[in-house]
C-alpha cells in the first residue's frame, strides 16, 4: 500500500474526522419510553411550555408546570385534564430560587420524584438598546438565565439519588448570535446555552442527560405577550411578522414533537427551523459576515429609536394602537396560534413561551 505525500497528510486526517462524525451523528440510538416519567416544564402554562406538556402528557408522563399567572395555569390544567392527563399546576417565579425550590419539593410530594426537567420559562423584551434600561438587562437575566440554573440545581440531587434523568433546555438561535434590538433577551440566552453545554459534559458520568434545544421564530403567538420599547408598533410590526410567516417561523406543534423526539434520543442539541440552522452554521463559519449584515439589517429595515422613550408595551396593545388591516391579514397564522396555544394576554404576566 503506497504511502500518502506528506502535502496529503491534513486532507486524508480531515476526510477522517468528516467520516467518523458522520458515522457518530448516525448511529443507532436508543429511544428512552417516557411512560411513568415525572416531567417538570417550567413556563408550561401557554405557548411552547404548553404544547411540550401535551406532546410528554401523550407520551405518558405525569406533569408538573408552573408559570407565574394563576388564571393562565388553570386554563392549562383543565386543558391538559381533558387531555386524560396527570397534571400538577403551581405558581411560581422562576427568578425567585426559594420559589422554584418550594416548587420542586412540592412535585416531590405529589409524585416521589423528577425524572425529566424542561427548562421552557423565558421573557422577551424587543427594542433598540437606546430604550433598554440596566433593569431591562437584569430582569432577562432572572428569568432566563438564572430561571434555568435554579431549577437544574434543585433538581440535580434527586436524579443523581434516583440513578440519572434528563434536562431539557430551550434556549434560542439568539444564544447562537447576538440580534438586534434583542441585546437583553441575546445576552441572557447566550449564557444559557453556554450552561447547558457545558451541564451536558460535566453530569453524563451521573447519568443525567442534557439536552440543548436551539429554537428560531415559532408559531406561537407569543408576539402578543412579548414586551416592546422604543418605536412600539413599528418594532411589534416587524417582530410579529417574523414569528408569523411560514417562511420565517416553525410550526409551533411540529417543533414540540421534535423537541421531546430529541428529548427521547439524548440528543446534545437541536435547532429547531431552517432558518435557524442555516444563521447558525453561517455564522460559526463566518462571524465577521453575519455581524456585517445584521448591522446593515438594523440601519436599514428595523426601526430607529424613538426619542428618549423607554415605556414598555405589550404585543398586542402595540398592534391594536397600530390598526393595520394588512398587518391583521399577514399574522392571521399568528393569532390562531395565541388561540390554540393558550396565549391569551392577561394583565400581568410576559412569559414567552
Amino acid at each position: 500500500m503506497a504511502i500518502l505525500p506528506r502535502a496529503e497528510w491534513p486532507l486524508t486526517w480531515i476526510g477522517l474526522g468528516l467520516a467518523a462524525g458522520l458515522a457518530f451523528a448516525l448511529r443507532p440510538r436508543q429511544r428512552a419510553d417516557l411512560t411513568g416519567q415525572i416531567a417538570v416544564i417550567t413556563g408550561g402554562s401557554r405557548g411552547l411550555g404548553l404544547l411540550l406538556a401535551r406532546e410528554l402528557g401523550r407520551a405518558g408522563c405525569c406533569l408538573a408546570i408552573c408559570a407565574r399567572d394563576e388564571a393562565e395555569l388553570a386554563r392549562a390544567q383543565a386543558d391538559l385534564e381533558a387531555r386524560g392527563m396527570t397534571v400538577l399546576a403551581v405558581r411560581c417565579d422562576v427568578a425567585d430560587r426559594r420559589d422554584v425550590e418550594r416548587f420542586i419539593a412540592e412535585v416531590v410530594r405529589r409524585y416521589g420524584g423528577v425524572d425529566l426537567l424542561v427548562n421552557n420559562a423565558g421573557i422577551m423584551k424587543v427594542g433598540p438598546v437606546e430604550t433598554m434600561t440596566l433593569a431591562d438587562f437584569e430582569e432577562a437575566m432572572r428569568v432566563n438565565f438564572w430561571g434555568m440554573v435554579y431549577p437544574t440545581l434543585a433538581v440535580l440531587s434527586i436524579m443523581s439519588a434516583q440513578g440519572g434523568g434528563r434536562v431539557v433546555n430551550i434556549t434560542s438561535i439568539g444564544g447562537k448570535l447576538s440580534v438586534p434590538h434583542l441585546l437583553p433577551y441575546t445576552c441572557a440566552k447566550f449564557a444559557a446555552v453556554a450552561f447547558s453545554q457545558g451541564l451536558r459534559a460535566e453530569l453524563a458520568r451521573d447519568g443525567i442527560t442534557v439536552v440543548t434545544v436551539v429554537p428560531g421564530l415559532m408559531r406561537t403567538g407569543s408576539y402578543l405577550n412579548a414586551i416592546f420599547k422604543g418605536a412600539t408598533s413599528a418594532e411589534s410590526s416587524w417582530f410579529a411578522l417574523g414569528a408569523t410567516l411560514p417562511l420565517l417561523s416553525m410550526d409551533a406543534e411540529r417543533a414540540a414533537r421534535k423537541i421531546v423526539s430529541a428529548t427521547r434520543r439524548g440528543d446534545a442539541e437541536v435547532i429547531l427551523s431552517v432558518p435557524a440552522w442555516i444563521l447558525s452554521c453561517v455564522h460559526g463559519l463566518f462571524p465577521g459576515l453575519t455581524a456585517d449584515v445584521l448591522r446593515w439589517i438594523n440601519q436599514l429595515m428595523l426601526p430607529a429609536p424613538d426619542g428618549d422613550s423607554t415605556d414598555a408595551v405589550r404585543g398586542h396593545e402595540a398592534i391594536a394602537r397600530r390598526q393595520s388591516a394588512v398587518l391583521r391579514t399577514l399574522t392571521r397564522l399568528g393569532r390562531t396560534a395565541a388561540v390554540r396555544f393558550g396565549q391569551h394576554p392577561g394583565p400581568r404576566t410576559n412569559v414567552a413561551g
